[in-house]
């Protein structure tokens, strides 16, 4: 069983499954995130959905691309989590099988090129109160070896989080 993050799947919503791949991207005490800003702005592990015949990891260097720039090596699955949830972009209900990857980051290759997006450096201690979402949130908790079964700290958009040193 795939342990689910937010809101429970409401009985009268049709979801559509939508498997993704997201990344922990840590290098010097730091986490890259990205920051969308729309449609209610807020910041994200880098990734997104896998197209079909694409493979979860081809998929997780593309998104990263996409939403940070940088180039990305070494992916190794850590777990998945779900979520359902609304997808404006998409217009859609979403069952997100989201799979989440470590990687290193070794090379920015040029500024995001989704629109919306930009790449952040967050102290790694900080970055937990910054993701938006709880299984992010669950995500980086685990890799930094802290209990996620006690209450995560809560989701904020302050100073910490708009803090850069690259």
């Amino acid at each position: 069983m795939i342990r689910r993050y937010g809101e429970p799947k409401k009985i009268h919503i049709s979801y559509k499954l939508r498997p993704g791949a997201y990344a922990i991207l840590p290098r010097n005490g730091m986490l890259l995130l990205t920051y969308q800003s729309s449609p209610t702005g807020e910041f994200q592990l880098p990734g997104g959905g896998i197209d079909a015949g694409e493979s979860a990891v081809a998929a997780l260097h593309r998104e990263v691309i996409e939403e940070t720039g940088w180039r990305i090596s070494s992916p190794v699955f850590s777990h998945a989590f779900r979520r359902f949830v609304f997808m404006p972009d998409y217009d859609m209900w979403a069952e997100k099988v989201c799979k989440i990857y470590i990687a290193r980051p070794v090379r920015k290759l040029c500024p995001p090129i989704e629109a919306g997006h930009t790449a952040k450096w967050i102290r790694r201690e900080d970055a937990i109160n910054c993701l938006g979402n709880p299984g992010d949130r669950a995500a980086v908790s685990a890799h930094l070896g802290q209990d996620t079964l006690t209450k995560l700290p809560k989701y904020h958009q302050g100073n910490l989080c708009h803090r850069s040193s690259y």
